[in-house]
């Protein structure tokens, strides 16, 4: 019997020494530096320990400048198996200290969680060592591995009882009379399609959606409008949807209903919370659509052309490309004596015309700032702008983090608070050759800006 995979944070139990803490008002501190506020203490002795099965509500957030950034919330009860703490004061010693009906706060550094427990390569940005994360946790159930597996296995055995009875009430529900196949599966036809039939090493295009046989979708290709394209006989989904799709042709439509021993079996699959997208002996309901049928030859043969086709295409961009480049520097001095600019460009070659000069020190390096922005190609054609979203709101960054593009660094450290600028951005300060749906390939770039506002987090 296979048992489902815990998702696995860990934490040991450590021991806690009750102090006084004013600086968060109504939090207690460890003697490791956790600070913690119980809202609800649970009269149940169920402690976690070392291995434990925890069954939580959590949210994770941080408070910045006073304001609180949600950075994860599991609106669901999710599953973590307790292991060992990493170091101490981290979040699994403080997931450690709850028993099961615990509701609680936990206050921890962020740097250390960020570096340590998430290992992240560098911290994120507004994020330093004085920086605290806040974890809200509602603490569920508690259980050994032992009673784990022992409830899935309990629980299995109950769909698998279940899962015939099932079969019989949708096959009523939905009136089906077909006759099952040899393996079990029921194939009801709704479009008997045309042509020769489907075999080993063909390419089929199909639509597919799957639903539990009580009707939730678990999957479509409807959804995004993208089909599926396949070789048959290689393993693709499940026995039972491989038998169905024999027996199809293109323009073939069917409902096929599989039971679990040509589906998952005794499998289940979860979600990233945790939760059942699929039980163990589940049957299935697949909706089925031939959308095309080639040989392994013809598939061969169209993967060619379209191979071709592209190198072409690379080609043609290539050379474009190239021209675009050894024409910008032309352009971007057309562009100067057009609109009268009378600025001197940068070292690196960057344009900065000065419309209205803010108030306080520039900003610099590991500043987070505030900016409004409208940014336009050389013949005027706006490609983005801060002022026409919904709702209306400044950008935000961090300087010298490459969160945006070089010429936006340098321009914006030039600004103060309230200033308002020009810039005009060579494409080695923008987005050079990566061409985009608005912005070509070696374009130079516009940008109206406003410096909204500078703060040191």
């Amino acid at each position: 019997m296979k048992i489902r995979t815990i998702i696995t944070l860990g934490a040991l139990i450590a021991t806690i020494a009750i102090t006084s803490c004013s600086k968060y008002p109504g939090f207690k501190k460890s003697e490791s530096g956790i600070f913690y506020k119980y809202y609800v203490e649970s009269k149940d002795t169920t402690k976690a320990k070392e291995e434990s099965i925890l069954t939580m509500n959590i949210k994770w957030r941080l408070v910045i400048n006073k304001k609180d950034s949600v950075l994860n919330i599991t609106p669901n009860p999710f599953e973590i198996k307790l292991m060992k703490s990493e170091f101490k004061g981290d979040i699994y010693e403080a997931l450690g200290m709850l028993h099961k009906g615990d509701s609680a706060t936990f206050i921890i550094n962020a740097k250390d969680f960020f570096l340590k427990t998430a290992k992240y390569p560098q911290l994120p940005p507004g994020i330093d060592s004085t920086t605290m994360i806040y974890f809200d946790v509602m603490l569920r159930n508690v259980e050994t591995l032992e009673q784990r597996q022992k409830a899935e296995m309990a629980k299995a055995e109950k769909f698998k009882n279940e899962e015939p009875i099932k079969i019989k009430a949708y096959l009523k529900k939905n009136n089906v009379t077909v006759a099952p196949t040899a393996s079990g599966i029921y194939i009801i036809a709704q479009n008997p399609g045309a042509g020769r039939g489907i075999v080993k090493t063909d390419f089929i295009k199909i639509n597919l959606t799957v639903s539990s046989i009580e009707g939730k979708k678990i999957f479509s290709t409807l959804d995004q409008n993208q089909p599926i394209s396949f070789e048959y006989g290689k393993p693709f989904d499940t026995k039972g949807l491989d038998e169905a799709i024999s027996t199809m042709k293109k323009g073939s439509k069917a409902t096929v209903v599989v039971p679990s021993v040509m589906g998952f079996g005794e499998q289940s699959k979860k979600d990233g919370q945790g939760q059942d997208i699929l039980t163990p002996y589940s049957p299935l309901v697949y909706e089925i659509e031939v959308l095309d049928l080639k040989t392994k030859a013809e598939n061969d043969k169209e993967v060619k052309v379209a191979e071709a086709k592209a190198k072409k295409d690379a080609a043609i961009a290539e050379a474009k490309a190239k021209i675009d480049a050894a024409n910008e520097p032309a352009l971007i001095q057309q562009y100067i004596k057009d609109n009268k600019i009378t600025a001197k460009p940068t070292a690196s070659g960057l344009y900065y015309i000065e419309k209205a000069a803010g108030k306080g020190p520039k900003a610099k390096a590991g500043n987070k700032v505030k900016v409004h922005y409208t940014g336009k190609l050389l013949n005027g054609k706006v490609f983005d702008s801060s002022l026409t979203r919904k709702p209306v709101a400044p950008f935000e960054f961090t300087i010298g983090q490459q969160q945006v593009i070089p010429g936006w660094d340098e321009a914006i450290a030039m600004m103060s608070a309230g200033g308002k600028a020009t810039i005009l951005v060579p494409s080695k300060l923008g987005y050079g050759a990566q061409a985009g749906n608005d912005i070509p390939a070696y374009s130079p770039l516009v940008f109206e800006v406003e410096l909204v506002s500078i703060s040191d987090k």
